[in-house]
C-alpha cells in the first residue's frame, strides 16, 4: 500500500551583550511587512487527505525496528499526480500531530502546494500508561505493535520499545522515514522537514545525527521553529550563570554535547561538522517572547541549563542564530524568519505567509 510584500532586513539585535559579538553580528532576520497575494490554491488530486482523519493515518515498519511507526499522510493511496516535493511536519510536546498536519494542510493549500508536495505528520507514540501527561484528543493512541517512547525521549533521540523488546532511536525512525518516502515517491526533489515546539527541539538535535540514504539523492531541507531550548557544540552561552558551579547540566546532553549518547552514532565533533553543512532555516513567533498567555510560559523550560540560553523562546532561537552564524556556520545564509502577531502556536506560524517561501521554496 502506497503511503499513501516580505521585506529582508538585516538587523543587529542588541538584547544581549554576548562575548565574541555575536548579537551584533546577528542573523539576518526576516520580517514580514505587508502581505504577498498567495498563489491560485490547486485544487488536490482525488486521493488527498485534507484533514486529520483516521483514513489518512497509516504505519510502516522502519528497518531494524521490529514495530511500526505512525503517521498522518495526504496521500494515503496512490495519487495521479507524483509530487516533487515533500513537507514532513513534526508535533510539539502534547504529540498533537493531527493538529501538526491540519497546520501542514492549510499551509499548502494557501501556498497552491498541495497537489505537488506530499504532506506527512509523524507521531512518536507513547504507550497509554505513560500519555497522560503528553497526549492531545483525537490524536490516535498507541497499538499493539508500534514503536513507543516515553513523553521526552523522542525530544532526544531516545531509543523506543516494542512492547518490553528495545527498538531503534527517533533519529534512526527519522531517518527510516524520509527514506521510505523517497522510496515510494521517486519523483520527490526536495523534502523538507519542520519541527514547532518539542518538534522543533527534536529536529534542531536531529540534523547533526541525521544519516538518511535518501540524503544524496534529495535536496533535504530542515526549518526549527520556536524550540523551548537548543542544542549548543561548545560551551559558549548567551546568558551563563555568574557561576558555572551552580548549573552543573549546562552542557549536558540535550542542552550540549556532553553526555552524548552512543547510539546517534556520531561524536560532538562530527554532529557540530555535520550540522554547520546542513540546509537550516530558523523560524520564531513574534509573539512567542515574555510570561504571558500567548507564549505558553507555563511549559517553558526554566532550568539553568535553559535560562543561559536567553528568558524566552523568541530571544533563545535570536540568539542561537547569531552563534550559528558566527560560530558554527559562518558561511551559510542562515536566516530567522520571525512571523508576526503569532506565539507559540502551529496552526498561527505554520501556514501564515511570512513561512511559505521558507517551508514551500
Amino acid at each position: 500500500m502506497f503511503l499513501a510584500h516580505t521585506t529582508r532586513v538585516n538587523h543587529r539585535y542588541g538584547a544581549f551583550a554576548l562575548p565574541l559579538g555575536l548579537l551584533a553580528a546577528a542573523a539576518t532576520i526576516t520580517f514580514s511587512s505587508a502581505v504577498k497575494a498567495a498563489s491560485p490554491t490547486q485544487p488536490p488530486a482525488p486521493q488527498t487527505c485534507t484533514t486529520a482523519a483516521p483514513a489518512c493515518f497509516t504505519t510502516f515498519t522502519p528497518p531494524g525496528a521490529a514495530g511500526t511507526l505512525t503517521y498522518y499522510t495526504s496521500q494515503p493511496t496512490p495519487s495521479f499526480s507524483a509530487p516533487t516535493a515533500a513537507l514532513i511536519a513534526l508535533h510539539g510536546h502534547p504529540r498533537d500531530a493531527n493538529r501538526t498536519f491540519n497546520a501542514a494542510i492549510s499551509a499548502a493549500q494557501s501556498a497552491g502546494r498541495l497537489s505537488d508536495t506530499l504532506i506527512i505528520a509523524p507521531l512518536f507514540q507513547v504507550a497509554a500508561d505513560n500519555a497522560s501527561r503528553c497526549e492531545t484528543p483525537g490524536a490516535p493512541a498507541a497499538q499493539p505493535g508500534n514503536i513507543v517512547w516515553t513523553c521526552s525521549s523522542w525530544m532526544a533521540g531516545g531509543a523506543g520499545k516494542v512492547a518490553s523488546a528495545p527498538s531503534i532511536t527517533s533519529f534512526a525512525a527519522l531517518d527510516a522515514l524520509i527514506d521510505d518516502l523517497h522510496q515510494r515517491y521517486p519523483s520527490i526533489k526536495t523534502i523538507t522537514v519542520f519541527g514547532f515546539s518539542a518538534g522543533a527541539q527534536t529536529i534542531q538535535h536531529y540534523v547533526g545525527f541525521a544519516n538518511p540514504s535518501a540524503a544524496g539523492t534529495v535536496r533535504l531541507r530542515f526549518v526549527v521553529s520556536d524550540p523551548g531550548t537548543w542544542l549548543y557544540f561548545d560551551a559558549y552561552r548567551p546568558q551563563p550563570p555568574a557561576d558555572p558551579a551552580t548549573c552543573p547540566t549546562i552542557n549536558t546532553w540535550k542542552y550540549g554535547t556532553d553526555k552524548l549518547p552512543a547510539n546517534l552514532g556520531r561524536t560532538a565533533a562530527q554532529a557540530r561538522a555535520h550540522y554547520a553543512q546542513a540546509e537550516v532555516h530558523y523560524m520564531e513567533g513574534a509573539l512567542d517572547t515574555g510570561d504571558g498567555r500567548a507564549a505558553y510560559y507555563k511549559i517553558l523550560d526554566k532550568s539553568c541549563a535553559a535560562q543561559a540560553q536567553g528568558p524566552y523562546r523568541l530571544e533563545r532561537g535570536l540568539a542561537y542564530a547569531a552563534y550559528d552564524r558566527k560560530l558554527i556556520a559562518p558561511h551559510k545564509n542562515r536566516e530567522v524568519t520571525v512571523v508576526p502577531d503569532c506565539g507559540h502556536k502551529v496552526e498561527c506560524v505554520l501556514p501564515s505567509p511570512a513561512a511559505r517561501p521558507v517551508v514551500f521554496p
